[in-house]
């Protein structure tokens, strides 16, 4: 019998490859962006999430525009399964309270019916990188989800917005990268030319994980992180 995780959320027992076992109900897949709600937030690094949920859901004729469990949502259907879009309207550092609501109300599984797609500085812009688990690594949006849902077992696709500084560079400006004023700074022309191209590869690699699984998506994206003129 399947137990509760500590957060309340129970798991589905698992066949060895992950998927539900055969004649299991399947409920929807919930692929949330992150972001912050507001026309100031619009076009910042920090809401590469929302921009690749609007890009999916533009792709799949469908608007973003309902409202529930503290977001705004959309329903489609990929690869033959029933998906929800959603885009947290409680701000960045609250996104654990949406993400958890709405595990809740379509009792999904957060291993397995979860795709959380967010930025991330520390890979460059025009990078995307797809993980199954793993820490928040310093982005609030991912600790929260984390907190609220108990667990890092579940997937994310992470968008770079970093820049591509050389260390010298680096040196010069005390060591640091660039952070919060940043990713809330509108992005420039240049650069969301570089993140449209990205939207619609995120949009792609979504498909692939719910028609072949994260493994196949993982080792069809991921690979292709470096050595590219866009730093992929």
């Amino acid at each position: 019998m399947a137990e509760a995780s500590e957060s309340g959320f129970p798991g589905e027992q698992k066949s060895p490859a992950g998927s539900p076992k055969s004649g299991e109900r399947r409920g929807p897949f919930l692929v949330v962006g992150l972001g912050n709600p507001g026309l100031e937030y619009l076009w910042t690094p920090h809401n590469a999430g929302f921009m690749a949920i609007d890009r999916i859901a533009q792709q799949e004729g469908v608007v973003v525009q309902n409202r529930r469990c503290r977001a705004a949502t959309a329903t489609c259907r990929i690869a033959g399964r029933e998906v929800i879009l959603a885009k947290p309207e409680t701000f960045m550092n609250l996104s654990g309270t949406a993400v958890a609501a709405l595990v809740r109300e379509f009792e999904a599984d957060p291993a397995q019916d979860l795709l959380v797609i967010y930025d991330e500085l520390d890979l460059t812009l025009g990078s995307i990188k797809i993980r199954e688990r793993g820490s928040p690594a310093g982005h609030n949006g991912a600790r929260g989800i984390i907190g609220a849902l108990g667990s890092q077992e579940w997937l994310r696709l992470r968008i770079g917005v970093g820049l591509d500084l050389p260390p010298a560079a680096i040196a010069v400006g005390g060591g640091r990268r660039p952070g919060k004023d940043f990713l809330l700074s509108p992005m420039r022309k240049a650069d969301l030319t570089v993140l449209d191209e990205v939207l619609d590869r995120v949009a792609t690699a979504t498909r692939r994980i719910l028609e072949a699984g994260p493994a196949a998506a993982m080792n069809e994206f991921n690979r292709r992180e470096r050595n590219s003129p866009a730093g992929e």
